[in-house]
């Protein structure tokens, strides 16, 4: 493992990069960073609720009944799957266009934090998010019926269908996030495919198509299975990979009934029997899932797995999983071998929770040396 991260060190340093170009969409939210109070001891001084499992017994305790909980506003950041692997990835040598929901007929002040790499093709306002954190993972509250707005029809109505085509004919690649909370993303898809797609040009070496699901629980079983099956229409003019964190690659097996429900409700099954069923039914290129200390993928049929810098207390989580997707893409579009991927993956994410924003790629290398040297 150390021996991986000493040859990923020396891989990156001598990394020949070219300008990448990449498209992402389509969700947008602000993100409001919350913690919830335990105790106040004065007007400037609290304690956290520190778990889940603490804010739901106080939450329980007022069955019947009532509460208060006190709810302290952090930070207000960018938000959404993809504005944040966008402002991940526009850290590094990369040329992004932006197609979703970051405010219309302005763009909300908030994305003015993207790099001047980032062309904004905004076509719906962002929903917002209420994200509590705790030590052990976070819960996010979104209001989001402006994502309504994000139509197959309503980004050619404002982008005209030349330039999506012209956008989907020269990138490196496409990633295509936040699935469960667009209602129309898969009328969305279903119409690139039948509209877009033939007129795409067959590339030697195809570009990446990125998706990530993001917690589908919510939606209803065959909304699932349907928007799953599309992946694989779109390997005719892209490399099609699907990523999941652990939670969201049990859900999506029990969707699929790839296992029996127990040992799947129970997290029994392995993530390399999990993932290899995924991939098989799924027929796509790649499946990755990244659990919070580790993480794995079956590129072509083969499996791989690495263990990532965990920290038990991190200084923020909400993006974590974004800022791994971001780390994982940019190992592939620089042709590293799927464990260099999972290790840029989980290095982008773990510097990400240590320092509160994405790291660029002299702070990635020097991040990864920190690990193999024992210092993080």
């Amino acid at each position: 493992m150390k021996d991986k991260r000493i040859d990923l060190v020396s891989h990156l340093k001598g990394l020949k990069k070219e300008t990448l170009k990449i498209v992402i969409g389509f969700d947008g939210f602000v993100d409001e960073i919350i913690h919830a109070v335990d105790k106040r001891m004065d007007s400037a001084n609290y304690s956290r609720i520190e778990t889940i499992e603490a804010f739901s017994e106080r939450i329980a305790r007022a069955s019947g009944l009532s509460t208060n909980i006190e709810l302290v506003p952090q930070q207000v950041k960018i938000g959404g799957n993809g504005p944040i692997m966008c402002n991940a990835l526009s850290k590094h040598d990369v040329n992004i266009n932006y197609i979703g929901a970051l405010g219309y007929p302005t763009i909300d002040n908030v994305f003015n934090d993207l790099d001047n790499n980032v062309e904004i093709h905004s076509i719906a306002n962002p929903g917002h998010t209420d994200a509590v954190e705790f030590h052990d993972g976070k819960l996010m509250l979104g209001k989001m019926s402006s994502l309504s707005d994000l139509t197959y029809e309503r980004m050619i109505e404002l982008l005209g269908k030349d330039k999506v085509v012209e956008l989907l004919s020269e990138t490196n690649m496409v990633a295509s996030v936040n699935w469960s909370m667009i209602p129309h993303n898969t009328d969305l898809w279903r119409k690139i495919i039948s509209e877009i797609l033939p007129l795409l040009p067959k590339r030697e070496n195809k570009p990446v198509f990125f998706v990530d699901f993001a917690d589908p629980e919510k939606r209803e079983n065959d909304e699932v299975i349907e928007a799953l099956d599309l992946l694989k229409e779109f390997k005719s003019k892209f490399f099609v990979t699907l990523g999941l964190n652990k939670k969201e690659a049990y859900d999506v097996a029990k969707v699929l009934e790839l296992f029996d429900f127990q040992s799947l409700d129970n997290m029994q099954v392995s993530l390399e029997d999990l993932s290899i069923a995924l991939y098989e039914y799924l027929k796509i290129d790649s499946v990755v899932i990244h659990p919070v200390d580790s993480s794995c993928t079956v590129i072509d049929g083969v499996f791989y797995s690495e263990r990532g810098p965990y920290i038990s207390k991190p200084k923020l989580t909400t993006g974590a999983g974004d800022n791994f997707n971001a780390g994982f893409a940019l190992g592939m579009l620089y042709h590293l071998s799927p464990e260099q991927a999972l290790l840029t993956g989980m290095s982008t994410s773990g510097y990400y929770v240590r320092n509160a924003k994405s790291p660029n790629f002299d702070e990635l290398v020097d991040f990864i040396d920190l690990w193999v040297n024992e210092k993080i």
